[in-house]
């Protein structure tokens, strides 16, 4: 496994100090935002796609810090109700594959995206429950007219020019938010959908990763991580369970908070998801995400970054010479 970082925590420095930054700090692998939500602040692909120059200086800007990139992120709702939302984040993605292909890298991190409850509405509707029936209705609606159709032509598409796995990011808000919905997508789309495996989200949904891991690696489905911690109040949510609408730096009040990894859960919490994903057969980046309202992005990075030094598991296992 390798320790890398989302980059958009460092997205006031230029790429080349930011991956001085991560390097001198140990980083390994850089997860690099290239349009929808992450934005273009280190990779801006109207200007890689066109100008062999400019790319070439973004390739050696990364080599020449010995880091490499573990995917590229396009985070976005490609099947947004309104039409115009919906193909500039779906242009935001297919230049991502472009410049993946030019890049040589396979993965594409992204959101698997929400439809409307029906051809008239203009804002998304994440179904939360199955009845009453109507509830049901839309969720036909959202998987075999909009979702899955989307997703069979973009894997078509992408697996034209080398990309062959989407890791979406489990995230509520969006059709993919937990596991089964993850492999009922790869079950109608193909191997080519696997996760984005991000803890957080998976935390205050009251699920345990080590179980969802377990489970997408049964299927080979984790293509890439995002090492990002929730720290759950228990008063709050006791009061008020875990579907939280407040604003997030309302901390005070709400049910949960995102966390540096290590202030949400401790040693052992993530000693044991290391050693999940390596049962798996995950041996890709452990890519820290920062989304901490209680520390600076640089401060939150760098204890991550410590913590996560002390947890992962560099080497090969190599052989059992006791058994």
């Amino acid at each position: 496994m390798k320790l890398g970082t989302f980059t958009v925590v460092l997205g006031d420095m230029s790429l080349d100090k930011a991956c001085e930054f991560l390097s001198s700090n140990g980083v390994q692998t850089v997860e690099i935002g290239c349009g929808g939500y992450p934005g273009r602040a280190h990779c801006d692909p109207d200007i890689l796609l066109n100008d062999e120059k400019e790319l070439d200086k973004f390739k050696n800007t990364i080599k020449n810090h010995n880091l490499e990139i573990s995917a590229l992120s396009c985070h976005g709702n490609m099947v947004h109700p309104v039409k115009e939302i919906a193909d500039k984040f779906d242009e935001d993605l297919t230049k991502a594959i472009l410049l993946a292909e030019k890049l040589g890298i396979s993965i594409v991190n992204t959101f698997s995206g929400c439809p409307g409850g029906s051809p008239e509405d203009k804002m998304p509707n994440w179904v939360t429950c199955s009845w009453p029936e109507d509830y049901m209705k839309i969720l036909d609606y959202q998987w075999n007219e909009i979702l899955i159709p989307y997703w069979k032509k973009k894997v078509a598409f992408a697996k034209q020019h080398g990309v062959n796995k989407f890791a979406l990011e489990m995230h509520p808000g969006f059709c993919v938010y937990n596991t089964s919905t993850l492999l009922k997508l790869r079950a109608a789309v193909g191997p080519e959908i696997g996760a984005n495996f991000d803890p957080s989200h998976l935390i205050w949904q009251g699920m345990d990763p080590c179980a969802s891991i377990r489970e997408l690696g049964k299927a080979g489905a984790i293509f890439h991580f995002h090492a990002k911690d929730t720290k759950i109040d228990k008063y709050n949510t006791a009061v008020n369970g875990v579907l939280d609408t407040g604003h997030y730096g309302n901390e005070m009040n709400r049910s949960w908070v995102f966390r540096a990894v290590g202030y949400g859960n401790g040693e052992e919490y993530w000693k044991a998801i290391i050693s999940e994903l390596r049962m798996a057969g995950y041996d890709h980046a452990l890519s820290i995400e920062h989304e901490d309202s209680l520390m600076s992005g640089k401060e939150g990075l760098v204890k991550a970054i410590s913590f996560l030094k002390n947890v992962l598991i560099y080497e090969a296992r190599g052989e059992m010479f006791w058994a």
